[in-house]
Order: C-alpha cells, then sequence, then structure tokens
C-alpha cells in the first residue's frame, strides 16, 4: 500500500506519485520496467531523432513489446513532438505517435499496461482527438503557464511544470521549477507533476507543498542500477558531477541541458560553422547515442540537469522509489504535526 496517494496515482493506477520521464534518445525499455515494478510509472523513450520514420516507430514497438514483457504494471511512452518550418508535425513523431496506438490496438496485453502517453518539445494539437480517442491518459510537458493552460484547454489529462535546471529538452524562456510549478498549479484544474531538481523523498514533499501531484525524474534515473540499456559510465559521471558541471546547449527541438565535454564543445563549433540544421541533427543524435550506449562522455553528449550535481549514489530503483514516497509522508505529517502543535501553544 502507497505511503502517499495523490491525485497522479489514483489517475494512473499506480502506487507511488513517482514518474522516470522520457529519457531519448536511447533505449529505456529495461529502465521502465523496473520503475513501474517498484510503483511508480515507468516511460520508454524514442529510440533516436534522426532516420527513418518508419524504422524507428517499429524499434520503439520492440521496445514497448519488451518492456511490457518485464513487468504487468502499468507504463507509459514519451514522444518529443517537433514540427516543420511550415508547421507540419515532423514525420518522425507522427510515426512515434501512430505507433504507441498501434501497439496497444494490436495486443491486449499491452493496451491494459500501456496507459499513458506523455508529449513534450510542441503539442500536437491535430493527434489530439486521436489520442482521446485511444484510452491513453495524455500528460503534456510545458515550461510555461500559458503552454499549461493551452493543454487542459485542449484536453490533455497531466501537466509536468518542467523547469529551466532540468535535463535534456527545456525552454526558450528560462522559468525556474519553483516558479513555474506554483504558477501552473494555480492555473490549471488537472494534476500537475514537477520536473526540474526532484531526486528524493525532500523534493517529492517539496513538490507536493507546491501544489504538484507528483514528481517526473530523469537524471536522478541514469545514476540507477536498473537503468541497463545504458552504459554503466553514464550513471558514474552523474554520482560525479559537481555545481557548474552542466550547461545548456542547441537541441533539436528547443533548447537543451547537458553536462560539459568535448563533444559539446564541438557541437557549438559546428553552429558557429554553419553547419545545415540537417547536419547539427545528426551529430547530436549520434553524439547522445554514443554517450548513452558506449559510454563515450568526452566526444558524446549526456543529457542531464543541474539536479547531477545532487546526486551522491547508484540507486536500486526498487529501493529508491517507494523510499522517497515514504520519506516525503514522514517529512510532511512532521510538518503537520510541528505546525498543530505551534497553533496550540
Amino acid at each position: 500500500m502507497s505511503a502517499l496517494s495523490t491525485r497522479f496515482t489514483e489517475l494512473t493506477g499506480i502506487e507511488h506519485p513517482v514518474v522516470q520521464d522520457g529519457m531519448g534518445p536511447f533505449k529505456t525499455a529495461k529502465l521502465a520496467a523496473a520503475v513501474s515494478e517498484a510503483g511508480g510509472l515507468g516511460t520508454v523513450s524514442i529510440p533516436g531523432m534522426s532516420g527513418d520514420p518508419a524504422a524507428l516507430a517499429r524499434v520503439m514497438r520492440e521496445h514497448i513489446e519488451e518492456t511490457s514483457s518485464l513487468t504487468p504494471k502499468p507504463f507509459a511512452v514519451n514522444v518529443p513532438v517537433g514540427r516543420a518550418e511550415d508547421g507540419q508535425i515532423l514525420p518522425i513523431s507522427e510515426a512515434y505517435i501512430r505507433a504507441v496506438i498501434e501497439a496497444r490496438r494490436a495486443d491486449a496485453g499491452i493496451e491494459r499496461q500501456l496507459t499513458v502517453l506523455t508529449t513534450s518539445a510542441g503539442f500536437p494539437g491535430e493527434f489530439r482527438p486521436l489520442i482521446a480517442d485511444s484510452g491513453l491518459i495524455h500528460i503534456h510537458k510545458v515550461g510555461s503557464t500559458r503552454q499549461a493552460i493551452k493543454a487542459e484547454h485542449l484536453g490533455v489529462d497531466v501537466v509536468i511544470a518542467s523547469g529551466y535546471e532540468m535535463g535534456g529538452h527545456t525552454h526558450a524562456v528560462p522559468m525556474h521549477t519553483f516558479v513555474l510549478v506554483p504558477n501552473v498549479t494555480e492555473a490549471v484544474s488537472v494534476p500537475v507533476l514537477l520536473s526540474g531538481g526532484a531526486r528524493d523523498g525532500r523534493t517529492l514533499a517539496a513538490a507536493l507543498c507546491l501544489g504538484a501531484a507528483g514528481v517526473a525524474m530523469g537524471t536522478r534515473f541514469i545514476a540507477s542500477e536498473d537503468n541497463a540499456d545504458w552504459h554503466p559510465a553514464t550513471a558514474r559521471r552523474i554520482v560525479e558531477a559537481g555545481e557548474g558541471d552542466d550547461t545548456i546547449f542547441p537541441g533539436v527541438y528547443s533548447p537543451a541541458r547537458g553536462l560539459k565535454s568535448a563533444g559539446l564543445a564541438h557541437l557549438m563549433d559546428l553552429t558557429r560553422q554553419g553547419a545545415t540544421a540537417a547536419e547539427l541533427l545528426e551529430y547530436k543524435d549520434a553524439a547522445m547515442i554514443r554517450a548513452e550506449e558506449e559510454g563515450d562522455l568526452d566526444s558524446g553528449i549526456l543529457p542531464a540537469g543541474q539536479v547531477a550535481c545532487g546526486i551522491r549514489d547508484i540507486a536500486r530503483v526498487a529501493q529508491l522509489v517507494p523510499t522517497m514516497a515514504a520519506e516525503a509522508a514522514a517529512l510532511l505529517s512532521r510538518l503537520a504535526s510541528a505546525g498543530q502543535a505551534t497553533t496550540a501553544g
């Protein structure tokens, strides 16, 4: 039984209000299964952002099937939504969205487990009716209150309010978590998750105090024994990171945050030298996958948030997720008791 029930856990049927956020462009099938097994909500990430959309959609389908085989619990898929200059949704994003829906239609077992689609980067407005009709719970990640209000108006079930300090794709207009989350929770009626800076029971408790119904984490889960599809060097790099080791760089859909490396320095050189958008996309995709798959953290690029500087251990997901919920519940209970004592006095 969960030590901490919220509107989000009730909606999704999970035990603890802890989500493993999307962590593409690489495989997170085993990690997603581990997080869901631990009572949180694991997320299958996209396998890449450059390449043949149909081929990559088939790979993601394989990752969905693998996750489904490793746990009977609910899990999610994350799809970053990009758009071309003419405003049309990118073929790769459309292929991924359709692949998620088709996976559910084709397999009753997957339909019972794959219950959540998280979209990020851009809003898939033209696909909102398709997502709604599929029966999926639709979560959308935002970086502003305006975006949150728009998402709720268009029918999204949950909003992730992601602060500027988060890892991976962040936002063009910096809004930090402690400012953004209470703004968003005051402006929308749907459950809100906090993303950016969460790593333990204290930060989960803080999220709930800000009005959120849970947290979504990526960087914390890089540094876990269960992130078995990634090279072990990535977990060690997170643990070794200090304050100031992160930086913003031009991502695929928006600015992104990662740990400083020669690979990131070379990306900035390519940008200054006038490399085309296609060349930059291919380089970034390959550099991130190289870091995550091969552990090449010199010429590669490791997306990570500022919270990396506060992570000092490589965790076991089966212990991390329920411990976060228990610690948050205990902390909130102590604070409530202290407040009642003060009032009585």
